[in-house]
């Protein structure tokens, strides 16, 4: 050993290095729809990019799971088809959407925006 910190392969750190677009927080409501069964699931958005979200939930779908995001703000409404990436049980899921129009896109942005200034 010589001294050197060593940061563990899983630590927040190598995740964020990981990340090709900054991620925010946004406390926002989020209605999670599993598109198979049409199964509806009410959350809490506490982190959000322009590739995925955060979904706090305690009860979680498995990862790989098809999904469609209704996030709601003050500031109006996103809608997005996802992917389930990650699961922490009990406390929430990761969600990269898939697909998402162009439309909304734009609204997207116009919140990333606000929540950089």
């Amino acid at each position: 050993m010589d001294g050197t910190p060593v940061t563990p392969v899983n630590s927040d750190a190598s995740i964020r290095e990981k990340r090709s677009v900054p991620r925010y927080t946004l406390i926002a409501s989020v209605e999670v729809i599993e598109s198979t069964t049409e199964t509806k699931i009410a959350g809490r958005i506490s982190e959000i990019s322009r590739k995925g979200c955060y979904v706090d939930v305690l009860n979680t779908l498995p990862v790989g799971t098809r999904v469609r995001l209704v996030i709601s703000r003050d500031k109006g409404t996103f809608t997005t088809h996802g992917k389930i990436i990650y699961v922490q049980e009990s406390m929430g899921m990761g969600v990269a959407f898939v697909d998402t129009a162009d439309d909304q896109l734009m609204i997207l942005d116009v919140w990333l925006a606000e929540l950089a200034a």
